[in-house]
């Protein structure tokens, strides 16, 4: 668990209601975990997911704050994933009554913003959770 989501924080980069952005992900795992990465993986490269290993390797020891913060920023991370992944579908009817004549995926999805007032509360809801408003 704890190596997916470092391992995914270093693929995607520093980038809900309310998700957790991945920069936010990383404070708050700093602020939470950064006392148990001292104690049991102190002088590790954050580098290769050696932290993560450190961490699930002492996963019996780590305190309840970071692994609960850990629970915190996988279920955020996947739920904007996921509303990413599924906000052309779920938008598919706005776009095509507000914006159709608007060409190229960055500019639909600004036009909807733009519309928000205009826009299914569907919609509107895929669009905060995927992080873009």
């Amino acid at each position: 668990m704890i190596a997916t989501l470092l391992i995914g924080l270093a693929l995607a980069g520093a980038t809900r209601a309310e998700t957790l952005s991945y920069a936010d992900a990383v404070t708050k795992l700093a602020q939470d975990c950064g006392a148990d990465i001292k104690k049991f993986c102190h002088g590790l490269n954050l580098g290769n997911g050696r932290i993560a290993d450190c961490l699930q390797k002492n996963a019996a020891k780590i305190s309840p704050l970071c692994i609960g913060s850990i629970s915190t920023v996988l279920t955020s991370i996947s739920q904007r994933e996921q509303a990413q992944a599924a906000y052309a579908n779920v938008c598919k009817h706005d776009i095509a009554q507000l914006c159709s004549s608007v060409k190229g995926d960055g500019y639909r999805l600004a036009c909807l913003i733009k519309a928000e007032k205009r826009v299914g509360n569907a919609c509107n809801q895929a669009i905060t959770d995927a992080g873009w408003r």
